[in-house]
């Protein structure tokens, strides 16, 4: 498959007015400056000739001001126009990387680390926009001032003492194709030291309470120190590498100050040249400075945005895996999913595995039906879950909706009309209100009515009466992920989430696992009551979360070993009836 390609030069594009005005106005800056020494040397040599009176140096001093007029206005100018670009350029990168992001697969986020992915949202984009921002200016200064500053050089001053100038340049510019080039491996391998010690830092935050319980802090900061010990270095070698080229440069420079004066001095003593242009020549020696050192800047800010560059395309180059395949004839039709599913002979292997995680499995679920699945941990329920809600992909006529493949469906469709709630259940840095809300197209700040169902599906996930003992009940913030409430807490706010929806299909992915018998049986009658004419799917390992679905599906190793109502598999006298033999051993003797 050809890779697709990436290319900042849209959106340069897209500010291409805002370059041109900081380009005109940084050459209005450039010129103006260009006349300040030669006004300085014509004041010189006219008072010291006397061939210049008091309204002359006026006239002049005037010009001074006007020059140093048009340089304010105009640095404030080209920061406008150019760093108001290479803003407007983060952004829209920004949000166009975290909106592809969101279109990759699961395949991707089980591959890549969150904290790499950080790192390239805020240092790699940093780097981009330096170099389409401050870059550009430096690049326009060594390029443009330089050759101005040289013909002004040699019209106004001296040939000869213009190409001696231009010996220093010639070395500065070998210097820096070498400095260059040795840079971008520096920068790369310090973005790379500084992905890794976000990802830590994210890691390690995220665990931790695992860390403390396990009282593994000391392990951990090791870990931590050297991650960041790797970072540093990184990012000395780069400082190193300034800290030579810094000074060679001032070197080269001091050198060529030294050479003008010198041979400028003599020029003078001569009678070649005024003192006036004698003094112009030093200043533009001074103006060329600048030039040489933005020329390394420069190199520094490409080299940098070159490495980041490459991480950030990296992202833009990934197809997902998984895209919309539903035909031209459902196209602007308003589908909807009635629940009925069908496996024939299905049989999945995860992109990156070798084994099949489901061997031949072939079963049906009529509209409205509630469906239990029992396994072992790895038995493959979790990816029939997956399958179901297109995480990955089967072979083509394996998975039916409503009699059609799955994917004759749109991804939109599928995520609307099926419910899910994970084994992971994830709750966002926001209100329970919000949290429970989410899969709303709604938010409830414009709709203020959605309250009551809010409340409703709390309810029916039994988790109403715990949030109204909160302080601040529904508006309670639950923190990061959810960590100020308990795992059966955080069960219930996702099935109240889930119920919300009133989808189609609703898949419990192992959903009760976390609450008591209790609590899980009256969830069950309410789903039983809520979810009638409705399809659901329940993973679990409780035989009583299952007992009372339609039918139960038993999962050994990927394939389907039994199938039937409870009483038929209590009868079969297979793994259900062991389990369920198991679990109410367990139950009495709990009860004793």
């Amino acid at each position: 498959m050809k890779q697709k390609k990436f290319s900042l030069l849209p959106y340069i594009l897209g500010y291409k007015w805002y370059y041109l005005g900081g380009v005109i106005v940084l050459l209005l800056v450039d010129l103006a400056n260009l006349y300040i020494p030669q006004y300085t040397g014509e004041i010189i040599d006219g008072l010291t000739v006397g061939t210049l009176a008091y309204e002359g140096v006026l006239g002049l001093v005037f010009r001074l001001f006007l020059a140093g007029a048009v340089m304010a206005l105009g640095r404030f100018g080209w920061r406008f126009f150019i760093f108001g670009a290479a803003r407007g350029i983060e952004y829209k990168l920004r949000n166009d990387m975290f909106g592809h992001l969101e279109t990759l697969s699961a395949r991707y986020f089980n591959s890549h680390k969150t904290g790499d992915l950080m790192a390239r949202f805020t240092n790699d984009l940093q780097a981009i926009r330096m170099a389409v921002g401050m870059a550009v200016v430096t690049v326009f200064d060594a390029v443009v001032m330089t050759a101005m500053v040289l013909v002004k050089m040699v019209v106004y001053v001296d040939f000869k003492m213009t190409l001696l100038a231009l010996v220093p340049m010639i070395l500065i510019s070998i210097g820096c194709y070498f400095y260059g080039i040795e840079a971008k491996k520096r920068q790369t391998k310090r973005q790379e030291a500084f992905s890794n010690l976000s990802d830590k830092v994210q890691e390690s935050l995220a665990g931790v309470r695992v860390l403390k319980a396990f009282v593994q802090e000391e392990e951990d900061f090791k870990a931590f120190e050297k991650a960041s010990r790797n970072s540093m270095e990184k990012n000395l070698s780069v400082v190193k590498l300034r800290a030579v080229f810094g000074p060679a440069l001032d070197t080269v420079i001091g050198i060529s100050l030294l050479m003008t004066l010198l041979f400028g001095g003599r020029l003078v003593l001569a009678g070649t040249i005024s003192i006036g242009k004698f003094v112009a020549f030093n200043s533009y020696i001074g103006m060329l400075v600048w030039p040489m050192i933005a020329c390394g800047d420069c190199i520094n800010n490409f080299s940098q945005a070159a490495a980041a560059f490459q991480r950030i395309a990296a992202i833009f180059r990934e197809e997902p895996d998984i895209v919309d395949k539903a035909p031209a004839s459902l196209a602007g039709k308003d589908v909807h999913i009635k629940g009925d599913i069908t496996l024939k002979n299905l049989t999945f292997t995860y992109p990156d595995g070798e084994t099949p995680v489901l061997k031949d499995v072939s079963l049906h679920v009529e509209a409205g039906e509630m469906l239990g699945i029992l396994g072992r941990t790895g038995s493959g329920k979790s990816s029939l879950a997956d399958l179901l809600l297109r995480v990955y992909d089967c072979r083509e006529g394996a998975l039916l909706v409503d009699g059609r493949p799955i994917t004759d469906f749109p991804l939109a469709v599928l995520h609307r009309d099926m419910a899910y709630v994970p084994q992971d259940n994830f709750l966002f840095s926001d209100t329970l209100e919000e949290n429970i809300a989410f899969g709303l197209e709604q938010r409830i700040s414009d709709h203020p009515e959605l309250r009551s169902s809010i409340r409703k599906a709390a309810r029916a996930a039994c988790i109403h009466d715990n949030i109204v003992e909160f302080p601040d009940e529904y508006r309670t913030l639950v923190g990061e992920r959810g960590v100020t409430l308990s795992g059966g807490q955080k069960q219930r706010s996702s099935i109240a989430r889930a119920l919300l929806m009133d989808a189609s299909v609703l898949i419990l992915d192992d959903s009760l696992s976390a609450v008591d018998t209790d609590t899980e049986e009256q969830i069950l009658e309410n789903l039983m009551e809520l979810r009638k004419g409705k399809t659901t799917i329940v993973v679990a390992h409780r035989i009583s979360t299952l007992q009372k679905a339609n039918h139960i599906a038993v999962l050994t190793e990927g394939e389907l070993t039994e199938y039937g109502t409870h009483e038929e598999l209590l009868e079969l006298g297979g793994f259900y009836a062991h389990i369920y033999e198991k679990q109410q051993l367990e139950q009495e003797l709990t009860a004793i």
